[in-house]
């Protein structure tokens, strides 16, 4: 599985950014899909997750309520909707697929495929 991310860019704290990724190759919809993000100086961390069809989500503390993640199967896509973006915010953001787990994990070694990243910047 090939993973494309994009969408990304540089907005002011209180704006809204969607971000997509696109998946080719393999079978998509077997994947449980996550998003992670890593700031300048800090481990990457597990920001949302979605599970293979759709119908459980995982949320950080930190962007639940605000972050909203989706995933078109039949589109080979999975997507998070970003809003009231803080400073805090302001990461790499990476979409992962998970072939195997049963449920959201935040280890990234669980993740076989990774996207290339794309580059959120909240400025205040």
């Amino acid at each position: 599985v090939q993973l494309q991310a994009s969408g990304g860019g540089l907005v002011q704290a209180g704006d809204s950014l969607r971000l997509s990724c696109a998946a080719s190759g393999g079978t998509f919809s077997r994947n449980i899909m996550s998003w992670f993000r890593q700031a300048p100086g800090k481990e990457r961390e597990l920001v949302s997750g979605i599970s293979r069809g759709g119908g459980a989500t995982y949320y950080a503390a930190s962007v639940k309520g605000r972050f909203t993640i989706s995933r078109d199967n039949a589109k080979n896509t999975v997507y998070l909707q970003m809003n009231s973006l803080k400073p805090e915010d302001t990461a790499v953001y990476y979409c992962a697929a998970d072939p195997q787990s049963a449920t959201f994990t935040s280890k990234s070694a669980s993740y076989d495929y990774w996207g290339q990243g794309t580059q959120v910047t909240v400025s205040s």
